[in-house]
């Protein structure tokens, strides 16, 4: 990124700092993808996952001035979207969605297997609310440990402990399902 992109960015979290509704909704397009995305792998229901993301934007209108950088705010994102994901899933824990919808809205590409990617998702959706978060911070938005423990605040023992668990659950299935297969 150059850094006129970097100042812009910059002006536009000032400009929506200072009051102005057109650089907020600038804001809001420019993560609304990613923070639907953590929704809807975290609830599987496309229309759980719209509200989710409707909430999370109403509670940084209310809290910007809480928000002191561009990279603070997409740490601030991912701190509520999954926050308010594993309360949902708390009070409604076998919230369903059709597998077919949901891998069509994850991936924006061609799965190389798509049966393999719905089967993956299925089970993402077995694992308990706080371990879910954890994977899809590690590997949806890429962050380390240390970073999830930091979002979720968990210690980071648990955040380990959630990824080597959860890992491990996910390919037994898989080869229980690769067996059932064969």
């Amino acid at each position: 990124m150059s850094g006129d992109e970097e100042c812009a960015r910059g002006d536009l979290l000032t400009q929506a700092l200072a009051g102005e509704r057109a650089a907020f909704a600038a804001l809001v397009r420019r993560h609304q993808r990613s923070v639907y995305s953590m929704a809807l792998r975290m609830l599987s229901d496309r229309h759980a996952a719209e509200d989710l993301a409707q909430e999370v934007f109403l509670q940084l209108f209310r809290n910007l001035s809480a928000v002191s950088s561009e990279a603070h705010l997409g740490f601030w994102l991912r701190k509520v979207t999954m926050h308010r994901a594993i309360d949902r899933l708390r009070r409604a824990p076998r919230l369903e969605g059709a597998a077919e919808e949901l891998a069509a809205a994850v991936s924006e590409a061609e799965p190389a297997d798509p049966l393999l990617e719905r089967r993956l998702l299925a089970l993402l959706r077995e694992l308990p609310a706080a371990a879910r978060a954890v994977v899809l911070l590690r590997y949806q938005e890429d962050l380390d440990p240390v970073e999830i423990a930091r979002t979720l605040r968990m210690p980071l023992n648990t955040v380990k402990s959630h990824l080597r668990r959860s890992l491990a659950q996910l390919r037994e299935r898989l080869d229980g399902t690769a067996d059932a297969l064969t």
